[in-house]
């Protein structure tokens, strides 16, 4: 394939998954927002409001999060239900074409989302040119690790329904239990090494500090920046190695 028929079939795949049913079904916007859009409630609430900007930070991170873990859903769909996948394999068009494209079709996906959270942000406060960037920075790291993880564990599943398991699973421990909506020291200490272990965790600190929500020092968002770019290659890299491409 030429670089042009490359670009085509990417961008082809990304319109066919992302903004086709945007537009054929704009309720599936609605289920993307439940979740975030409910923390958000429930931790404005619980903190009269004085946790409003750790839950619109966490809201950007687990839409980005559930997009980009969906892509399992997607994937497994189209590789055991539609036999897309066949197709595909049989065609010019490379694996990393089509998962890029599949990839791209979620962050298209997330965008109106993430565009209810950005207003938010901006109903709540001035938004500077430097803390847009990092964020915007944050959630491309966090997109890269999300899809990577979503499609490895699709080309494992031989029925759709096992992705909602697995969905779950992911989200309580990529989403929930770190301090995604909250601050680190709500942890207990004896029991606060645990939220380390997730990469989004580093992802929180590092919105949480283009929020201005706590003091992050060059040294530690370094570390931060190190650990959650690290975590996105190691995925990126597993989903090379380990994934599944053509059925056994």
């Amino acid at each position: 394939m030429t670089e042009r028929h490359r670009l085509r079939s990417l961008l082809w795949i990304a319109y066919m998954n992302g903004v086709v049913p945007m537009r054929t079904q704009p309720l599936y916007l609605l289920s993307i927002l439940a979740s975030p859009l409910s923390f958000l409630f429930f931790v404005t609430v619980a903190s009269h409001g004085t946790l409003i900007f750790y839950g619109i930070a966490g809201g950007m991170i687990l839409t980005v999060l559930s997009v980009g873990t969906s892509l399992q859903t997607d994937m497994s769909h189209y590789r055991t239900d539609l036999k897309f996948q066949d197709v595909i394999v049989a065609s010019p068009v490379e694996a990393p074409i089509y998962v890029a494209g599949i990839a791209l079709s979620e962050l298209i996906y997330s965008l109106p989302g993430l565009g209810v959270f950005v207003v938010l942000w901006r109903l709540n406060g001035p938004i500077s040119p430097e803390a847009a960037l990092s964020v915007v920075g944050i959630l491309l790291t966090v997109w890269a690790l999300a899809t990577s993880l979503g499609f490895t564990l699709s080309t494992y599943f031989n029925d759709i329904r096992e992705t909602f398991v697995f969905s779950s699973i992911v989200s309580l421990g990529l989403s929930v239990l770190p301090p995604v909506y909250y601050p680190i020291s709500a942890i207990p200490a004896s029991v606060r090494w645990l939220a380390y272990l997730s990469p989004t965790t580093y992802a929180a600190f590092l919105m949480q500090g283009a929020f201005g929500l706590q003091p992050l020092s060059l040294p530690s968002a370094a570390v931060d920046w190190l650990i959650l770019v690290l975590a996105a290659i190691a995925l990126l890299a597993i989903a090379a190695v380990k994934a599944r491409w053509r059925d056994p």
